[in-house]
């Protein structure tokens, strides 16, 4: 291979050779961190527009590790920390609550993410110098794409990264900006489920066979996605169906007897509508492969979900107001059956307080509001 000497190239990292057997000249970039070549082909105007950008990114990614050394050593002096700088020790703190059995993996997870942000829009400030307003920038940015959610969860966690950094003694107590933001008022938009609705869907025939049984289970154990997907049949002993929610670790015995009266039938008739010729030790299991997943594989709490939300589509319903309901709505619509017929749906469900408990009780409107007239 030569190097055509026609082409005067002055961009760092970028070169051409001439291919022998073709005779064409082929470009290629080579990275000065890794000292990798990447090929970049046989327009020389897009290989030079390519390496030039690749080059202001290294730049940048320099200037900016440059920065935040500045800034590290710039703590040491002033005896301040940074957003950026605090997120790590914030970070370590959340694990080690994590190993303690304080707070749950969903809850690292969140914080993980709302911690990025922060550190993304806020990393070279110094903790104490972050404003009410720079947070609420930040929320009003996910409010105005409709994702209030997420501005909620944001503000939830910047709460707590402010009271951590309060305790290590990082900022004057008393000092959380966060606080003093207005929390975004998210609305709820999905639409509850009704037996006549579930029904229409457990019989549209579009699915495999986990789907149903993972509805029944659903409605029968009125339990979340998460904890329906790891149901062992070895979490069944003394006639009870044993749950450690994955979410608040509330730790549940649901007897086989229980029986949804909306259905006709109890736990342990669906239980065992869920066992076949497989050996699995998973209630809700592949009969056969799939993609990655093995026969007698659990099924993934997105698979469901992605199943259920077809089924729901094949009916052909629509919904006027609201968002069309999420296999999650399943377990509002067990709490409500089961509080009619006089169940305990508090200790069902898992929840502390009974508030909780009653927000999955409201329908949302969707049920007919009769007047009682004295008689």
């Amino acid at each position: 291979m030569a190097r055509p000497r026609k082409y005067n190239v002055t961009i760092p990292g970028l070169s051409c050779y001439l291919d022998s057997r073709t005779r064409r000249v082929y470009w290629r970039y080579k990275h000065p961190v890794t000292g990798k070549f990447h090929g970049l082909g046989t327009d020389e105007n897009e290989a030079r527009q390519i390496a030039t950008e690749a080059n202001i990114r290294l730049a940048q990614s320099r200037l900016q590790n440059l920065l935040q050394v500045r800034r590290h050593i710039a703590d040491d002096v002033a005896g301040k920390i940074t957003v950026s700088c605090w997120a790590e020790k914030y970070l370590r703190v959340q694990e080690r609550r994590f190993e303690n059995g304080e707070i749950k993996t969903a809850t690292v997870r969140s914080r993980k993410t709302g911690t990025r942000v922060l550190v993304t829009e806020l990393g070279l400030k110094y903790m104490d110098e972050v404003s009410v307003k720079d947070i609420s920038n930040i929320l009003e940015q996910y409010i105005e794409q409709g994702k209030s959610t997420m501005a909620q969860a944001i503000r939830n966690i910047a709460v707590d990264f402010f009271k951590e950094s309060q305790r290590a003694g990082e900022v004057s107590p008393g000092f959380n900006p966060a606080l003093l933001t207005r929390a975004p008022k998210v609305r709820i938009r999905r639409t509850r489920l009704d037996i006549e609705t579930w029904q229409t869907i457990y019989d549209c025939g579009t699915y495999p066979a986990f789907l149903q049984r993972a509805m029944l289970l659903a409605l029968l154990t009125g339990q979340r996605i998460s904890d329906i997907t790891k149901m062992k049949f070895s979490d069944i002993w003394d006639g009870y169906l044993h749950v450690q929610q994955e979410k608040t670790g509330a730790r549940i015995a649901i007897p086989l007897s229980l029986r949804c009266e909306a259905l006709g039938l109890s736990l342990e008739e669906v239980i065992n509508r869920c066992r076949d010729n497989i050996l699995s030790p998973y209630i809700l299991h592949h009969t056969r492969r799939s993609g990655s997943s093995e026969r007698g594989d659990p099924i993934t709490s997105h698979t469901l979900r992605t199943h259920f939300m077809a089924a729901r589509q094949a009916t052909g319903l629509k919904w006027e107001t609201g968002a069309a309901p999420t296999f999650h709505e399943q377990r509002s619509l067990s709490e409500r059956l089961y509080r009619k017929q006089g169940v305990d749906t508090r200790t069902l469900l898992g929840h502390k307080r009974q508030e909780m408990t009653d927000k999955y009780n409201d329908d949302r409107d969707q049920g007919w509001k009769h007047v009682v007239v004295k008689k």
